[in-house]
């Protein structure tokens, strides 16, 4: 069982099914309202767990029912939050979801207490970062934070893994390059990443690799030497909320594991291909033996 530590955002989705995703001015009838579990850390954080990793969940939550609730789900998960922040007098991260019947989606998120996590309080969570195999990252956080939190994985020699999402507004720093090893684009994110640098400059920087998330058809696999394509899994999808993240914390637990990048990459693949053929996002993420038994051979 490899450590993976997460830092990163917890929010509650609310969730609509739409039989289209509006436009602009646009109201559109749905069907039922679902509350679950969501934010891009903590699905990742969830999403390494059941792939089987030790994992310890750094972020904040606001002093009422949803912060109290995410709590309760990260534990139930075996996850460790002792580093759980709560911040008094700020709501818990909210997000907004409409998911179409293809099983696209639009996203707006309130981020609540997700803003107000510190660098004190990742820095009162160093011995756990220092701990890892694996740091995962992404930026519904504020950047310092996750600046502070690469810092002191690399450092320690963890592996860092960056998903990019959302893009931050301003460039990343060569600070943060040269202390992430992996960073997991989608190919909207890797589009405004390239506008800023050449896959040459991030490798100069520090970067080992690129690992682009392309939906369906899998995973492009950027090194300086070689280019690896990973396909995907033909499934019926019914939602791809949560895909990612659950690619992206399949993908450190493999890697905390031991395992070679591409093969940790096919596992997570099949980990996010199963999570779409079901709702939600933390409800959708398979166990590892589920994971198992869909996989080929």
């Amino acid at each position: 069982m490899g450590k993976v530590t997460v830092v990163g955002s917890s929010n509650t989705d609310l969730t609509v099914q739409c039989p289209s995703l509006p436009g602009r001015g646009e109201t559109v009838l749905g069907g039922e309202l679902y509350k679950t579990p969501g934010g891009k850390g903590a699905n990742q954080a969830v999403a390494a767990a059941r792939a089987g990793a030790d994992v310890t969940f750094v972020g904040a939550v606001g002093d009422d029912d949803f912060g109290r609730a995410a709590v309760e789900g990260l534990r139930a998960d075996g996850i460790r939050t002792d580093h759980v922040a709560t911040k008094p007098g700020t709501a818990s991260g909210v997000a907004l979801i409409l998911v179409e019947q293809a099983g696209e989606n639009i996203i707006a998120v309130a981020p609540g207490a997700n803003a107000e996590l510190s660098p004190d309080d990742v820095r009162a969570a160093s011995d756990a970062i220092r701990s890892a195999d694996v740091l995962l990252l992404q930026f519904e956080v504020p950047i310092e934070s996750v600046v502070h939190a690469a810092r002191i994985a690399h450092a320690a020699g963890a592996h860092v893994v960056l998903n990019p999402a959302p893009m931050p507004d301003r460039p990343l720093t060569n600070e943060l390059l040269a202390c992430v090893d992996y960073i997991v684009p989608n190919e909207g994110e890797l589009a405004r990443l390239a506008g800023a640098y050449t896959e040459a400059v991030l490798f100069e920087a520090g970067v080992s690799a690129l690992v682009v998330t392309m939906g369906a058809e899998g995973v492009r696999i950027v090194t300086p030497d070689a280019t690896t394509r990973v396909p995907g899994v033909e499934v019926e999808a019914v939602d791809a909320v949560g895909a990612g993240d659950c690619f992206c914390g399949y993908l450190a637990a493999g890697l905390s594991e031991g395992m070679e990048l591409p093969d940790a990459a096919r596992f997570a693949c099949s980990a996010a291909a199963l999570s779409v053929t079901r709702r939600g996002a933390q409800t959708s993420i398979p166990r590892r033996d589920e994971v198992a038994r869909s996989r080929p051979g």
